[in-house]
């Protein structure tokens, strides 16, 4: 039978394929495909997460990538900032600004070549975060970390991809104590907490909350607020990630792009790459903080995961930025909720 670098050859023929979807179509992980060396030159690397972010400061500028199925996030800059506490580690630079939960993660590769990278991939073989190289790389700390953290007792990745995740089964929630718990939030990141005291889905408090919270709108809704934020030149923040990493982009869009079966943001430090037939529901989302409202556009695939999420662009203390409002009430064909009693 012939070896998966084989097969990965023979596959190549017919043009080039991504990693990821080489993988799929070849029956195997995207961890299996680079650790045997289809993709490239490869060196395993300790699984010593803290520490291997940790060192990402000394590489200079590079472009970190975080995706998902439908999403796919790409942030030049440099790491700043880390630290690292049970079970997380936090990068909050200007540019790269990263949640990163590791307990996860198993397997890390850097890989030589044009366009060095460093990839780490979950347990299953899943990738949760690139790092890539740029012109502006010090390619030189580069290869030291490389050789720093390389290791030759790496553990195999599983060959056989993982079964597909059947959607979390919804339980009956109390209604009006999801909504009273709703009204009384403090600051937007209560709401994962809400969501796991109630034992309610993201999807199913959306549709519990009531629509001056929570409105359904078209999938198109993702498309239309960028586009609308970028002729206004509104600042957003923009969060997608994965079950092991969630990876922010603060600051304005420009460069908009679509192409067959993508939506695309394409400016010189910011790329999101939006699939946009795997968007199946797009929801106008109202938070109460203690510095205010706080609106997003939350868009969600169709077994109710979190594809990806749109913010004006703020900080903590700060209220919401009334551009960004505009945009929203434009995109949702909808007056602003804490104007409806006027």
């Amino acid at each position: 039978m012939p070896s998966l670098n084989e097969r990965h050859a023979e596959l190549l023929k017919s043009g080039p394929v991504r990693a990821r979807d080489a993988a799929q179509r070849l029956g195997t992980t995207e961890a299996a495909l680079v650790a045997c060396g289809a993709t490239g030159t490869v060196t395993a690397l300790k699984p010593e997460w803290a520490a291997l972010v940790g060192a990402m400061p000394r590489l200079g500028r590079i472009m970190a990538l975080t995706r998902n199925e439908h999403a796919v996030h790409e942030r030049h800059g440099a790491f700043q900032d880390v630290s690292s506490g049970p079970g997380h580690i936090l990068v909050l630079g200007p540019d790269i600004d990263l949640r990163l939960f590791p307990s996860r993660w198993a397997h890390a590769y850097a890989l030589a070549g044009e366009r060095p990278s460093i990839q780490i991939f979950e347990k299953d073989g899943v990738a949760v975060h690139k790092v890539f190289a740029t012109e502006e790389t010090d390619r030189a700390a580069w290869d030291a970390l490389v050789a720093e953290f390389a290791t030759p007792l790496a553990a195999l990745p599983p060959m056989t991809p993982p079964e597909p995740t059947a959607p979390a089964v919804e339980t009956p929630v109390d209604q009006a104590r999801l909504r009273e718990d709703w009204l009384a939030l403090q600051d937007t990141h209560d709401f994962i907490t809400l969501l796991r005291r109630h034992k309610a889905s993201r999807r199913q408090a959306f549709r519990l909350a009531g629509e001056d919270l929570a409105l359904r709108l078209p999938p198109s809704a993702a498309a239309a607020t960028l586009q609308r934020a970028a002729s206004a030149e509104v600042p957003i923040m923009v969060f997608v990630g994965n079950r092991s990493a969630i990876q922010i982009h603060t600051g304005p869009v420009t460069r908009l792009r679509p192409t067959p079966g993508w939506f695309n943001v394409l400016d010189p430090i910011f790329n999101l790459h939006l699939r946009e037939a795997g968007v199946a529901e797009a929801w106008r989302v109202v938070k109460p903080t203690a510095d205010g409202e706080v609106t997003s556009i939350e868009l969600l695939d169709a077994a109710g995961e979190t594809i990806a999420l749109l913010f004006g662009a703020r900080k903590p203390g700060q209220p919401e930025r009334e551009d960004w409002r505009a945009v929203v009430a434009e995109v949702s064909g909808s007056p602003w909720p804490s104007d409806r009693a006027a």
